[in-house]
């Protein structure tokens, strides 16, 4: 899997030059976005298939400051997948350093048009195999 970049913007800072820290909770679905799209199975093929992964929980731990100006590498690994939940890892480092900037997950759930959990397991078995290739590819 490729790793995602993020170029960061003047508007993501704050007065100092220093990225805002809501900003990594927004890189953190950019890269999620773009892991699920690499897996087969972005968010416009689920959604077309009447399958919604809303977020049940995101956290991050920050642990040195981005600059205006930097790229990070955004590092995603599937984590822990059942078929109805899925978890997710995150850790932001200085693309060009490899400083850690950042780690933290994310947990989602899998629903159907009508709000109802929804196993892959049963509903879209080869969406659910290329979550289980994920998961055991770290």
């Amino acid at each position: 899997m490729k790793i995602y970049q993020h170029k960061t913007q003047y508007y993501e800072t704050d007065q100092m030059g220093i990225v805002h820290h809501s900003n990594y909770i927004r890189w953190f679905e950019e890269a999620r976005t773009d892991l699920m799209e690499q897996l087969g199975m972005g968010y416009d093929r689920m959604e077309a298939e009447g399958i919604i992964s809303p977020v049940l929980e995101v956290n991050c731990q920050y642990k040195s400051m981005t600059r205006f100006g930097e790229t990070v590498s955004i590092e995603t690994r599937v984590e822990k997948y059942n078929g109805i939940r899925l978890e997710l890892s995150y850790e932001v480092k200085n693309a060009e350093t490899g400083e850690i900037r950042a780690v933290g997950n994310s947990k989602h759930c899998f629903l159907d048009r009508e709000g109802n959990l929804l196993s892959l397991k049963h509903a879209d078995i080869p969406a659910h195999n290329l979550f289980l290739s994920a998961m055991q590819k770290h």
